[in-house]
């Protein structure tokens, strides 16, 4: 009895004696500084902009739908990329790597059947910008549970998805695809772009019906996507769905509402995080605010019906392709006779189509200077979207990729918010033989290529990987340390959370001292991430001995 007695003591002691070294453990454990999360920030995302079609083929039985079999142009055809293979790099790792936190895919939703030759062979709508049906996902691309596993596969892995949005027009009109009816869409006449009106009110091109956008009145469905539903069992469903967006929004049954309606599905069935918006110039101005204030509800209707799948308190995201907009014309963009604003209460941030002649004929400095003194005056609060390749902008940077260390350099490194074309990281071919217009910057992704690119490659996920690792880089201040060597350091901050970092371009190789006094303190462990090594500030300096010409500095959290 005593025995067991003193055993159960003994026992009792010593489970007394870890629980103590636990708590203190515990208690230790809590003292340490906690290293913040790193905030999602659309203004300084790392952004791949990639054409479904041309990307990865992970499912081959869907390489031809709805009888698209007519031999067509270079390039002019679907080649087989889909939803499956987008989502098997994600899971591989291929866009973590990148450091990519955004994926933007041409549009998914189903296009014309027929093919359109305009002088450059048989024509199909492989882009996703010659709608047929909002409604529903191109067999050739996949279907909808290909993009639900794209966007929680995606998810998982701290990358937002980005859908493309098409308002102003359908596709073009074939022996498969008829004309929707006129109170619908025009016909003509043929946009001029003298004028507001002459670039809103007409079609892009000719035999691109576009839609009357600016019509509030009450339309029937087209008779052609009637037909089309009750063949595929849904028209039941669909209507009821538009029953019940008109009677809880209170919006006529114009046309831009039903596809409003169509492409918030994609937010509220999925949770897709934001919108690129096609041609936006060309579309009433009104439009773009009708548009987002149907996104944000339906974001925020996902949210509570997913409460296990929301991200963060990050809002739903809208890009605005205004073609020809430059961050040097701040809020207003002018169309000779009118100027609109196009950020007033609806887009997020525009694409910036001069930030490839501002790299061009600027140094580094200067341009950094100047993009951070609009960003952080005129364009506070909103934001650009920088590239330097793209899927219609016949003249790239780089079309001969003579020059692809630099354009991931300039692109990566400067603020904003940073959009790479897919293969801009491999060097992929921009120069097709045969091909005739931008079919030419639209191959094949070149994967390939990529065991004879891993020094480019590295370079572009280093950069990357710094930059989804630190909001200072893309939406951080910037501040000049010193001209030769060129070193610079941004700085950002929201609430609690504070990131700095020091960047340095050029510099010769071997040992050097850099002057780091102004944003680490003396004794602070930083690390440069593009080398891996780490050091101590001394003197406010650190020393340094690397063989690239470039260093990325970092404080390490202990």
């Amino acid at each position: 009895m005593r025995k067991g007695i003193l055993l159960l003591a003994i026992t009792m002691l010593v489970f007394s004696c870890k629980t103590e070294k636990k708590e203190a453990q515990d208690l230790a454990e809590n003292q340490k500084p906690k290293t913040m999360e790193i905030p999602f920030v659309w203004e300084a995302a790392n952004l791949y902009f990639l054409l479904t079609d041309r990307f990865n083929n992970g499912d081959k039985t869907n390489d031809i739908s709805y009888g698209r079999t007519k031999e067509t142009g270079v390039l002019r055809g679907f080649e087989g990329g889909d939803l499956k293979g987008i989502t098997q790099k994600i899971e591989a790792g291929y866009f973590t790597d990148l450091g990519v936190n955004a994926i933007w895919m041409s549009p998914i939703v189903e296009q014309i059947h027929g093919a359109t030759n305009e002088g450059t062979g048989n024509t199909y709508g492989y882009h996703g910008y010659w709608t047929k049906d909002w409604t529903t996902i191109d067999a050739n691309l996949g279907n909808k549970t290909d993009l639900k596993n794209l966007v929680d596969a995606a998810h998982k892995k701290g990358i937002r998805i980005l859908l493309d949005a098409v308002i102003n027009h359908t596709g073009p009109v074939t022996e498969q695809d008829p004309v929707w009816p006129s109170d619908w869409v025009r016909t003509g006449p043929q946009c001029d772009y003298k004028n507001y009106d002459n670039t809103v009110t007409c079609t892009l091109v000719e035999n691109l019906p576009d839609i009357k956008t600016e019509s509030n009145e009450a339309v029937a469905l087209p008779p052609e996507l009637v037909k089309k539903w009750k063949a595929e069992g849904r028209y039941e469903q669909e209507v009821a769905e538009l029953d019940a967006f008109f009677k809880a929004t209170g919006y006529p049954r114009a046309p831009r509402f039903y596809i409003m309606k169509w492409l918030s599905d994609y937010i509220t069935d999925f949770g897709i995080d934001g919108y690129r918006v096609d041609t936006v110039k060309h579309t009433e101005a009104y439009v773009w605010q009708e548009f987002k204030s149907v996104c944000d509800n339906a974001f925020a209707e996902f949210k509570q019906n997913n409460p296990d799948k929301v991200l963060d308190d990050t809002d739903f995201y809208m890009v605005g392709e205004v073609y020809n907009y430059g961050i040097s014309t701040g809020t207003a963009f002018d169309f000779g006779d009118k100027k609109i604003n196009y950020f007033d209460k609806a887009f997020n941030s525009l694409i910036n189509f001069e930030f490839k002649w501002n790299v061009a004929q600027q140094t580094y400095e200067e341009q950094f200077k100047t993009y951070d003194s609009i960003l952080n005056n005129d364009l506070k609060n909103y934001g650009i979207l920088n590239y330097l390749t793209s899927h219609d902008d016949g003249q790239p940077f780089d079309a001969n990729r003579e020059k692809a260390f630099e354009t991931a350099t300039r692109l990566l490194l400067s603020p904003g918010t940073a959009q790479v074309y897919y293969g801009d990281e491999s060097a992929r071919d921009l120069t097709v033989e045969g091909t005739v217009g931008d079919a030419t910057l639209r191959s094949n992704m070149n994967w390939e290529e990529l065991s004879q690119k891993q020094d480019l490659l590295i370079h572009w996920q280093k950069l990357g990987q710094f930059r989804r690792n630190h909001p200072a880089v893309g939406a951080g201040q910037h501040k000049m340390i010193s001209e030769t060597p060129y070193i610079f350091s941004r700085s950002y901050s929201k609430g609690e959370y504070k990131d700095d970092v020091v960047i340095g371009f050029d510099l010769p190789k071997g040992e050097q001292t850099i002057t780091v006094s102004s944003v680490f303190e003396n004794g602070t462990t930083v690390k440069d991430f593009y080398s891996g090594q780490t050091l101590e500030v001394k003197n406010g300096s650190i020393t340094i001995a690397t063989d690239s010409t470039i260093i990325l500095i970092e404080k390490v959290n202990n």
